[in-house]
């Protein structure tokens, strides 16, 4: 009897995920995975797509995010991911998660950026899952626990100092019971004041929760700047110490003294992963974006407001531009802003290059999507790797490109079936025009869809259509990592 499929996609160009050259057939999907690849001449689909030969590909997983309260809010709100061809996010990144904390009032910043005060309200990672699986998500999610917020609630705010003994005990306690309910790993924002008087030892007693589970530590470092050598060499110290693989976070050597850097990091992070599991990931820019109050401004790094809540009207403005009508210094003019947001002009091009092209690196995005005026990344990492990086510049292939989004990913974060196109695996799709593909987002119109993205399928419903948005699918699940 010949091959019946809900969705057959016909005479793609199919770039699998493994990194292994594209070739020409066929992909026949029956509910959410896909049943054949291949000539499938004599199948028939309930619906089938032409693709004249188009790339077909695994569904982008985003490796860094802080979507974890958008992944709660519908499908309209994950079009910013869908529209890239993503479909799975990897969130809690940074030491930032919603879970396991209730959080009364307005936490501190970087959390307030993150996420809106309301959504602080689940007390433990299964309230969490339990809300994910009563109301589905628009795309697959992976999630991660954030040592910050560990430390806001159990230290009860009170963060300029080390965490004692028993307070290190009960983050242990409530990460373990994370990760018995379904979380991946563990994560840290080391460089953030809610966690920079965390010693080392802090966060190896607390992480010390990750061996059981092989869970991850995944690491916005304590310096990506002047001291980004031993903030590596930390980091690798603390996954050693619990046996955990390490993800280094957004991979970068920030502020101009520092560019060129990478010919360093580089080869330190290489030589480190001949012993123990070690990756990062990168998103495709020059220009970094977070809290305002994270760093302080310098006149020769421009900065961006992405968001200011007493001055939402100055949100796409420069900073230097706001101080000199306010007649300012940039400091004052910073304070005045705070709760802010920024994007920060403090990389170089040549690291970007370099850290991208590097075969440990996979993509994410780091977008921040509570920002009125946010960093383009948010709608155009992805697509900007593919147009601008692959096929502008040629810095890699386009299968090299297509392997750090899916199946490289999915192979560091454990996601079983995902990240590649075989039968039997997740149908998590993506067609895209290679000759096309192309982010639209800018600084000054930061959000708009990608060109070049035709269609995306989440567990074999198409959640993405160019020209007419998402379908309102919501297809996705939160996804346990398979260790």
């Amino acid at each position: 009897m010949a091959l019946r499929c809900d969705l057959i996609i016909r005479d793609a160009t199919i770039v699998d995920g493994s990194g292994r050259p594209g070739f020409r057939g066929d992909v026949g999907v029956q509910g959410e995975r896909i049943a054949a690849v291949g000539d499938l001449g004599a199948a028939s689909g309930a619906r089938e797509v032409l693709a004249g030969g188009r790339v077909l590909a695994p569904g982008f997983i985003d490796a860094h995010t802080h979507d974890d309260q958008i992944v709660l809010q519908g499908a309209e709100c994950m079009c910013c991911k869908l529209s890239q061809g993503i479909t799975c996010v990897v969130v809690g990144n940074c030491g930032i998660s919603l879970s396991p904390m209730r959080l009364a009032s307005r936490p501190p910043a970087p959390l307030d950026q993150v996420c809106a005060p309301e959504w602080w309200k689940f007390g433990s990672f299964g309230e969490y899952a339990d809300h994910l699986r009563r109301e589905p998500p628009a795309v697959n999610a992976l999630a991660l626990i954030g040592h910050m917020s560990l430390r806001v609630g159990v230290m009860e705010g009170d963060t300029q100092r080390a965490a004692t003994d028993g307070e290190a005990e009960r983050m242990r306690a409530l990460l373990a019971e994370s990760l018995a309910e379904g979380a991946a790993g563990f994560s840290t924002g080391l460089f953030y004041p809610p966690s920079k008087h965390a010693p080392t030892e802090e966060v190896i007693a607390i992480a010390e929760a990750l061996r059981a589970q092989r869970g991850l530590y995944v690491t916005h470092m304590r310096d990506e700047a002047n001291g980004v050598l031993d903030s590596i060499a930390e980091t690798l110290r603390i996954g050693e110490a619990v046996g955990a693989p390490v993800v280094i976070s957004h991979h970068k050597c920030a502020q101009p003294e520092n560019h060129g850097r990478s010919r360093e990091t580089l080869p330190m992070i290489e030589q480190a992963a001949v012993r123990q599991a070690v990756a990062f990931d990168v998103y495709p820019y020059t220009a970094a974006s977070t809290s305002l109050a994270a760093r302080d401004p310098r006149p020769d790094i421009p900065v961006q407001v992405t968001n200011s809540l007493p001055h939402p009207e100055m949100a796409g403005r420069m900073l230097a531009d706001i101080a000199a009508e306010w007649g300012a210094s940039l400091m004052e003019a910073r304070d005045r802003l705070l709760p802010a947001s920024g994007i920060f002009h403090n990389m170089s091009e040549e690291d970007v290059r370099r850290i991208m092209a590097h075969p440990l690196s996979m993509i994410g995005s780091d977008g921040g999507p509570l920002a009125k005026k946010p960093h383009p990344r948010l709608w155009g990492t992805f697509p900007r790797v593919l147009g601008h990086y692959v096929r502008e510049i040629g810095l890699m292939d386009l299968e090299t490109a297509i392997h750090k989004m899916t199946g490289r990913t999915a192979m560091i974060f454990g996601i079983a079936d995902r990240g590649t196109i075989a039968p039997g695996a997740f149908a998590d799709l993506v067609l895209l025009d290679a000759a096309t593909v192309k982010d639209r987002s800018t600084w000054e119109d930061p959000i708009q869809p990608a060109d070049g993205i035709l269609e995306t399928w989440v567990n074999g419903q198409s959640a993405y259509v160019h020209g007419a948005g998402v379908t309102g699918a919501r297809a996705g699940r939160l996804l346990r990592r398979a260790a």
